[in-house]
Protein backbone atom coordinates (compact mmCIF):
# COMPACT_ATOMS: atom_id res chain seq x y z
CA UNK A 1 0.00 0.00 0.00
CA UNK A 2 1.14 3.48 -0.75
CA UNK A 3 1.73 5.89 2.12
CA UNK A 4 -1.03 8.16 0.87
CA UNK A 5 -3.49 5.25 0.90
CA UNK A 6 -2.65 4.49 4.54
CA UNK A 7 -3.14 8.17 5.42
CA UNK A 8 -6.50 8.22 3.63
CA UNK A 9 -7.68 5.10 5.50
CA UNK A 10 -6.57 6.52 8.87
CA UNK A 11 -8.37 9.77 8.06
CA UNK A 12 -11.55 7.89 7.19
CA UNK A 13 -11.39 6.00 10.50
CA UNK A 14 -10.92 9.25 12.42
CA UNK A 15 -13.75 10.83 10.44
CA UNK A 16 -16.12 7.99 11.43
CA UNK A 17 -15.35 8.06 15.18
CA UNK A 18 -18.20 9.51 17.27
CA UNK A 19 -15.83 11.62 19.39
CA UNK A 20 -15.91 15.43 19.31
CA UNK A 21 -13.06 16.87 17.24
CA UNK A 22 -12.27 13.74 15.26
CA UNK A 23 -14.64 14.81 12.46
CA UNK A 24 -12.47 17.82 11.61
CA UNK A 25 -9.21 15.98 12.31
CA UNK A 26 -10.26 13.11 10.04
CA UNK A 27 -11.19 15.52 7.27
CA UNK A 28 -7.80 17.25 7.55
CA UNK A 29 -5.93 13.93 7.53
CA UNK A 30 -7.87 12.80 4.45
CA UNK A 31 -7.11 16.13 2.78
CA UNK A 32 -3.41 15.60 3.52
CA UNK A 33 -3.58 12.08 2.08
CA UNK A 34 -5.30 13.37 -1.03
CA UNK A 35 -2.63 16.02 -1.52
CA UNK A 36 0.11 13.41 -0.99
CA UNK A 37 -1.52 11.16 -3.60
CA UNK A 38 -1.87 14.08 -6.00
CA UNK A 39 1.83 14.90 -5.55
CA UNK A 40 2.77 11.26 -6.10
CA UNK A 41 3.88 10.00 -2.67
Amino acid sequence: MRTSSIVLVCGALLFALPVPGTFIAGALVMLGGGVARWLGS
